[in-house]
This record gives C-alpha cells, sequence and structure tokens, in this order.
C-alpha cells in the first residue's frame, strides 16, 4: 500500500513528546512490512540538516492562504530507507521552539499548521506522489481530511485518498476564532455545528473527527474513555459516540532496536532477565552519578511532562510523606513551572535522596530506565503512555493508575496499580512496591515478568495495516 504519515514531530528528527517516537515507528515497521510508507512534517529549525543530510527539493509551489497564496518549498532525506519529506517555511518553522516559548504557544499557531495541512496535500501533487491513505496525527494535522472532504473534493489527482486520524490526546484540540477557519479557505457553508463550527470557534480536531474515514486512539481503554463523557472526551464525545463503528484503539508499541538492555551504548552494564544482577551495576553507577548517598534505598523514577495531568499535583504534595520511607526518587521532565518550582525545592531539602532535571534529555531517560527500581506514573489520563512500557523493558517495575493505555499495559502481575487522582493509593502503591523488593525472591520474580511482556511493534503495526487495509 502507498502511505503517507503526515505528523508535525518525528523522531529522529524532532521530539516533543510521544507522537514523535510513534511516528517514527510507523514508518520504519510499515517499510519493513514492505509498504511504500513517506513521512511529511515541517522543516523546524531545531532540526539539524546536516546530521541527517536534509536536501532541498528544487523548486516551490504556492498554495492558497485566506485571499491570497503563500510560497513554500520542500526537503528530503531517508531514515529507516523510509523517505521523509520536509516542508521548509521561514516565516512559520524557522523558530527556536517548536511550539512555543514558556509564556505560551506562538500567537499564529493556527496559521502555521493551516500552512502545513494544505502544503502536505500539494507535496503529494508536487512531487506525484498519490498514496492510498494519509495517516494524520493530533490537531496540527486535523484538517488535512476536511481538506479532501470538501476542498478538494472533486480534484482528480486526490480522489480515491482515504484518512486515519490519530488522537494522541484528545485534550489540546487546535481551537481557534473563526478567521482561522476563513484563512484554511473551506467553504462557508461548512462552518456549521454539524461540520466544522465549534461553539462560534474553529476546531482542528474536530474537523477531522467529522471527516476523516478512521478514527484510531493510542490504547484500547482509551478509545472508551473518550466516549464516556466531557472529563475524558472534552467536548468531543459527541462526535465519538455517533462514530463508534469508526474508532479503533491500537496500544502503542516501543521500538526494540532504540530500547533494548541488552545492547544499550548509554548503560553502565548490559542485562537481560538471565543476566538480571548486571541491572544492580546500573543502578549503582546511576545512583552515583546523582549524588544519591544511600546505595540499598528503593529508587523510583519519573519521565514526564511535568503537569497535574501527569499527577505532579498528587507527587508535589505527598513527596514528603513518601520520603519518610526509606526511597529514593529521580524526577526528569519539564513543565508547569509551579511544580518544577516545588520539587527544585524538595530536591534541594533532600539533595541525598532526590534528584529533579528539568530537562529533556535522551542520555539519562536510558539510564533512569535501567537503574531504578520502580517507575511512577500517577496520570489523571494517559492515551498511551510509553514510560511505563520502556520500564518494564528494562525489568523497572511500574506503579500507574487505572486509566488508558496504562490499565491495557500493566496487571497485578506486572506491576501495583491505583485509582485515579487517588492519592492514598498512589501511597499504599509505593508502600506494597517497598514491601515486595524487600524479599528479593518474589521482586525478582515481578521484574523477570516485566521484561518478559512485548510491547513491540509487530503486533500494533499488524493493527494499523488492517486499519489501512479497511
Amino acid at each position: 500500500m502507498k502511505i503517507l504519515i503526515a505528523t508535525s514531530e518525528c523522531v529522529p528528527f524532532i521530539k516533543v513528546g510521544g507522537l514523535a517516537d510513534v511516528c517514527g515507528a510507523l514508518g520504519k515497521y510499515l517499510k519493513q512490512e514492505k509498504h511504500d510508507v513517506r513521512i511529511i512534517l515541517p522543516l523546524y529549525k531545531k532540526i539539524d540538516r546536516e546530521k541527517f543530510g536534509i536536501k532541498e527539493i528544487p523548486g516551490k509551489f504556492s498554495i492558497p492562504f485566506g485571499s491570497g497564496s503563500f510560497e513554500v518549498s520542500l526537503a528530503q532525506t531517508k531514515i529507516n530507507n523510509v523517505p521523509v519529506i520536509f516542508v521548509v517555511s521561514e516565516k512559520y518553522f524557522n523558530r527556536d521552539e517548536v511550539y512555543g516559548t514558556e509564556k505560551g504557544d506562538y500567537p499564529d499557531q493556527h496559521e502555521r499548521y493551516i500552512v502545513f495541512s494544505r502544503s502536505v496535500l500539494e507535496a503529494c501533487r508536487f512531487i506525484n506522489f498519490k498514496p492510498e491513505v494519509i495517516h494524520c496525527h493530533d490537531w496540527q494535522t486535523g484538517i488535512i481530511p476536511a481538506y479532501l472532504k470538501t476542498v478538494y473534493k472533486k480534484d482528480t489527482f486526490f480522489s480515491g485518498i482515504k484518512t486515519v486520524y490519530t488522537i494522541h490526546n484528545i485534550a489540546y484540540q487546535g481551537l481557534f476564532e473563526k478567521n482561522a477557519f476563513t484563512l484554511a479557505g473551506f467553504p462557508e457553508d461548512d462552518f456549521t455545528s454539524d461540520k466544522l463550527e465549534y461553539y462560534g470557534k474553529f476546531n482542528f480536531m474536530k474537523s477531522s473527527l467529522v471527516y476523516t474515514d478512521i478514527i484510531s486512539t493510542v490504547s484500547p481503554t482509551y478509545s472508551k474513555e473518550i466516549r464516556s463523557g466531557n472529563e475524558f472526551g472534552r467536548g468531543m464525545e459527541g462526535i465519538l459516540s455517533k462514530r463508534k463503528d469508526s474508532v479503533f484503539g491500537i496500544i502503542n508499541g516501543i521500538d526494540y532496536d532504540l530500547w533494548n538492555p541488552e545492547t544499550d551504548k548509554n548503560l553502565k552494564k548490559n542485562f537481560s532477565s538471565k543476566t538480571i544482577k548486571n541491572k544492580s551495576e546500573c543502578k549503582k553507577a546511576f545512583l552515583g552519578e546523582l549524588g544519591i548517598s544511600d546505595k540499598d534505598s528503593f529508587l523510583i523514577g519519573m519521565i514526564s511532562r511535568i503537569d497535574p495531568q501527569k499527577g505532579f499535583d498528587m507527587v508535589a504534595d505527598e513527596i514528603e510523606k513518601l520520603l519518610e520511607r526509606k526511597i529514593s526518587l529521580v524526577i526528569l521532565g519539564k513543565g508547569s513551572k509551579e511544580y518544577q518550582d516545588k520539587l527544585l525545592g524538595i530536591s534541594k531539602k533532600y539533595p541525598d535522596r532526590v534528584s529533579v532535571k528539568i530537562e529533556f534529555n535522551d542520555v539519562l531517560a536510558h539510564r533512569i530506565y535501567a537503574g531504578c527500581d520502580a517507575f511512577l506514573m500517577p496520570s489523571k489520563f494517559e492515551p498511551c503512555g510509553l514510560g511505563q512500557l520502556i520500564a518494564m523493558r528494562y525489568g523497572t517495575v511500574p506503579m500507574v493508575a487505572r486509566t488508558g493505555g496504562l490499565a491495557d499495559s500493566v496487571d497485578e502481575k506486572t506491576g501495583f496499580i491505583f485509582g485515579v487522582n487517588d492519592r492514598e493509593g498512589m501511597v499504599s502503591a509505593v508502600d506494597s512496591a517497598l514491601a515486595m523488593f524487600k524479599d528479593k525472591k518474589k521482586w525478582s520474580a515481578i521484574v523477570k515478568r516485566c521484561m518478559a511482556k512485548d510491547f513491540s511493534w509487530k503486533n500494533s503495526i499488524k493493527k494499523y495495516i488492517k486499519l489501512y487495509k479497511s
């Protein structure tokens, strides 16, 4: 099949969240299954053109934009033998950050992704690649399916192209004033509540949910949660319920080439379920690196956006209570300044037991997954979550809230589960894990069960191919 993956980020070029991992892996594993797959994304300033061998495609083309037009060009490279196309725009993508600064999103965010979405379609024509399926991801590409069913409906080049739209996180919808609808060039007749209008505004995600052929989410439980009411559906539950026969949940895989404790070059010692003693060497080296003095303490890791959605309000409030136990904690991530400051304050108060790194650091992430005993994810909602999957791959036992992909991937045999927004439950899960940790035989058994789980892409990719063929 001919498949185009349209995304706002993709590893190894640019990563802000799990979306990048998924799109990079989709391309790689679809290619391995002999499909003709391409990936298209913006050429952000942060992307290293020289490192990835990115070359300009000769020529430019114009896209309709409001009452006028806008000129863009393309660039290209290959990764894992997959052709990758970049939309080049100095005005919209040559910026220091991907989505915005610490003050918030860029104010012209709607313009940036209107230009990108329209360019995705015109790029197909420009390079003469007509996909059978365009797989769109998150709100930044939400208007592509709507374009195909409206503006491009009578264009013979695009006839027969189907779309799959994946919701990675329904909380981020791309909601803008009506002028975004006008700039995008949709027919005025489509600005109605059953189509593209959303309480007088224009919602990129809603556009896709109305017009795409198939809707997917990144776990079976999350696909049900977002239809259950406003708490999870965030205003989209009505459309999703109407389209329930077109909504599917496929849990993400992880790239076992990238996340493999047997070959990971970032570790002090490589290990497998048969050489589990080497994991303790990773922990010992990692504790020394962090400056945590108690080598026998129960080491808990967290790698996440620091945000109340990820449960960091609970962590900030309960951390001192947790530290009454014989535990140590390492946190890696960026996010809300309020919670960053709270956590940094705790780390200064307990420097020999708590380490907080406010950054994105891939090497450190690998060492956290390998060096920790347990991995905490107290999310209020979690569409899929990759952290718990990687943690299990490295024999680091997950402690998770019962929601979304966490509920689909962790059970009582491989982790410790507590209720959503349940502070006492979170503390109790840590206590249960700590009690088991003290019994080396039982702890070794749960570590091996975690490592025996298969969360590789080979299972997920088969389900995506089935969706495309449908």
